[in-house]
C-alpha cells in the first residue's frame, strides 16, 4: 500500500487523498484513575501532565517534556481477561525481563493465569486495574533483535 492512497475492501489502491488523521496516545481504562495513573507513571518512568488532568482523566508524559505517552481514563467496564489489544513493554534480555517483572509486581501488577506457548518471549501481567500487558524479551523475538 502506498502512503497517501486509499485502499478499498478489495485491497486495491483507489486514489490519492490527504491524510489529516494521526495516531494519538494509547488510553487505558481504570475504575480508579488515580491508582491507574500512579501505577503506569511508576512502571514507565512518566509524569502526570497537570494541564490535562480531570477527575476522570490523567495524561502521562515523558519527564523531559518530549510528549504525551499514555492516557488513563475512567471506565466502569471491567477489564477484558484476554483482550485483543494490549501493551507490550520491551526489554533487551531475559535478565532484564526477570528484573522488570519483579519491579512491576512490586508496584502492584499481578500475574494472571495464562496458557503460554512453548518458549515464550513474553510474560503476561495485569496492572492495578486488571488490564493485561506483556513484558517482551526482544532477544527471544523472532528476529532476535529490537523491532524497527
Amino acid at each position: 500500500m502506498q502512503v497517501g492512497k486509499t485502499v478499498g475492501n478489495s485491497g486495491a489502491v483507489s486514489g490519492t487523498i490527504g491524510c489529516m488523521i494521526k495516531l494519538g496516545i494509547t488510553v487505558v481504562g481504570a475504575t480508579d484513575v488515580e491508582r491507574g495513573a500512579a501505577f503506569w507513571a511508576a512502571a514507565l518512568g512518566l509524569v502526570e501532565d497537570p494541564e490535562w488532568r480531570t477527575p476522570k482523566w490523567r495524561t502521562l508524559a515523558r519527564p523531559d517534556g518530549a510528549g504525551h505517552v499514555l492516557g488513563i481514563m475512567y471506565s466502569k467496564s471491567p477489564a477484558e481477561p484476554r483482550p485483543r489489544l494490549h501493551l507490550d513493554l520491551y526489554v533487551d534480555t531475559a535478565a532484564e525481563q526477570d528484573a522488570e517483572v519483579q519491579r512491576l509486581l512490586g508496584l502492584g501488577a499481578t500475574r494472571p493465569v495464562w496458557d503460554y506457548p512453548p518458549e515464550p518471549d513474553f510474560v503476561v501481567l495485569c496492572d492495578t486495574e486488571d488490564n493485561v500487558f506483556c513484558v517482551v524479551d526482544l532477544s527471544m523475538a523472532p528476529s532476535g533483535s529490537t523491532p524497527t
